[in-house]
């Protein structure tokens, strides 16, 4: 037999076996999917910059996330990553602490704070994803937990359900680097007109963490009304807070509740302000406490007549009835009176005490009732009792007829003068035009839920203006961040709350972080497009718009 014959033909194959082993095992030949790319092209916030790699990087059952050695904040936000991944893909990716030698083994998602580029500040990350690792870089946990978000953006819209769905998870390679232009990028929930559980504003908190917004301001009290408990007024909540608009059940918040609702947007890097709106806008307050009342209150010209003119009982003042309309600037707090400072005192006490963020927001919009002179000494002692708190004082526009400056910020919607003096006398500003950012405003004049009393505010509309070309003299220096309010005159369920938020959220969202600044809506509508499909997989209820040719 003639063995070297059969040898080699053996060999050959085997050669040629492990050339294919070694090939098929291999991920750097694979190149990027048309979907992946897609995902990479449509991120939202636009990111700095990115330089796609051509390749794939495959997300597995043996991906594991690892973590700097001793930092529990790291791998709480690992962990958030591990869990908003695993419904869908079935996948328990393990989360544990990096060598210390710095290796890198293949499959692998890696977040660190070491080696970070000082310019990233505290928001900003990179996020170098090879067709072996993934890596995401930044300075601190809050810039990890943005870069979370856009790892999610880049896996297929299907991450985001909440059952198994078959694979492949593929991501397209690239280096991205991402700094936010704004320092604040919020969105107001009003739950005053409408009363909204803890789990509603939990599910809100997630859906502006995704497009990387980091405040929350919640609108706690209103005529229709009082939403957190303030336990030296106990009647504030329960009876103030006893209804809403249209008459239903109204509802409140404990202060334990209220904590629980600010350490959940703490781990999302959200920061609660919460508002308790003075003087005016306090009728729930009135009809609390008898004591508030001190004169009478005159409706706004051309309002209807509301029928609250108070009523004088042996010497003492009566409670207002409760109110669950939705006219605006009837009602207001006596600054004759003295216990209207110690109700403010008690409210800004107890309030900053269960709220670590820096802002305290009092509101101040739309005092009609309210005598200037008397507006303005409101003013004075907000800003005093608030920085007796040691919190800083945000107000709405108003606010800039009193004595105010660079200590405090002043939250811009309607009057262009109030919003340039404001900055005339040093205050930074918060953007929230209402004719570009108010979410309650309807669509078009077909959209059921909203008003129009503002504007009609398509989804081009929303996108479409810059916050340093909005006010004379305003720049970006002035400028603190913005912030999109969704006012809940008409709005009543949590799907109610989608429909209106999105699309508009998203380009908001993308106005105060992206630093592009050649903003194209023509550009951005393609994007936007990709997103519709996540809204889908995240089970929200959003408005097709038809400026806008959505994925399927």
């Amino acid at each position: 037999m003639n063995y070297s014959k059969q040898i080699i033909p053996f060999f050959f194959t085997l050669f040629i076996a492990g050339v294919a082993l070694v090939f098929t095992s291999c991920n750097s030949s694979k190149p990027t999917s048309p979907e992946a790319t897609e995902a990479l092209q449509s991120v939202i916030p636009k990111p700095s910059s990115v330089e796609a790699t051509g390749k794939t990087f495959t997300l597995t059952e043996a991906t594991g996330i690892y973590v700097d050695t001793g930092s529990e904040e790291i791998k709480n936000i690992a962990q958030y990553l591990s869990d908003r991944l695993k419904p869908s893909t079935g996948f328990a990716l393990s989360v544990s602490n990096a060598e210390s030698n710095g290796q890198r083994e293949k499959g692998n998602i890696y977040l660190t704070t070491t080696g970070a580029d000082d310019s990233l500040g505290d928001e900003g990350y990179t996020l170098t994803v090879s067709d072996e690792s993934i890596t995401l870089t930044a300075n601190k946990p809050a810039g990890l937990f943005r870069g979370v978000q856009t790892i999610r953006q880049l896996l297929p819209a299907k991450v985001e359900m909440s059952e198994k769905q078959e694979g492949p998870w593929e991501m397209a390679t690239a280096t991205i680097r991402d700094v936010p232009s704004y320092s604040y990028r919020g969105s107001m929930l009003d739950v005053g007109r409408h009363f909204f559980g803890v789990e509603d504003v939990k599910r809100y908190i997630d859906m502006i963490s995704y497009y990387k917004m980091n405040f929350l301001h919640l609108g706690l009290t209103n005529d229709q009304g009082w939403r957190i408990e303030i336990k030296s007024w106990p009647n504030l909540a329960k009876h103030g807070g006893s209804t809403q608009v249209g008459g239903g059940k109204g509802g409140h918040y404990t202060q334990d509740q209220y904590k629980e609702i600010v350490a959940y947007a703490q781990s999302r890097y959200i920061t609660v302000v919460p508002e308790v709106d003075m003087p005016g806008h306090t009728n729930a307050a009135l009809a609390s406490y008898g004591e508030l009342n001190g004169g009478t209150i005159v409706p706004a010209e051309g309002r209807i007549e509301l029928n609250r003119k108070e009523q004088i009982l042996n010497g003492k003042s009566k409670p207002t009835e409760l109110y669950t309309g939705i006219e605006v600037g009837f009602s207001t707090l006596r600054v004759e009176k003295e216990e209207t400072f110690k109700f403010i005192k008690d409210v800004v006490r107890e309030l900053s005490e269960i709220t670590p963020g820096p802002y305290i927001h009092i509101g101040g919009d739309e005092s009609h009732a309210t005598k200037k002179e008397d507006y303005i000494v409101f003013v004075k002692k907000f800003h005093e009792i608030v920085q007796a708190n040691k919190k800083i004082m945000i107000g709405w526009e108003e606010i800039a007829q009193g004595d105010i400056g660079e200590d405090v910020i002043a939250q811009f919607w309607t009057s262009p003068k109030y919003g340039e003096l404001a900055a005339e006398k040093g205050s930074k500003l918060i953007m929230s035009p209402s004719k570009k950012t108010y979410m309650d405003m309807q669509y078009d004049s077909t959209t059921k839920l909203g008003l129009h009393w503002a504007a009609y505010i398509e989804v081009d509309s929303a996108y479409s203006w810059d916050p340093t070309d909005y006010l004379n003299g305003v720049s970006k220096e002035n400028i603190l961040g913005i912030e999109a309010p969704l006012w809940t005159e008409t709005i009543v369920t949590m799907n109610d709350i989608e429909y209106m938020i999105f699309p508009r959220l998203s380009g908001y969202a993308e106005i105060g972080w992206s630093v592009d600044p050649k903003r194209s809506w023509d550009e951005y509508k393609v994007r936007l497009a990709t997103h519709g499909p996540r809204w889908k997989a995240m089970d929200i209820d959003y408005y097709k718009s038809k400026l806008v040719q959505w994925k399927e």
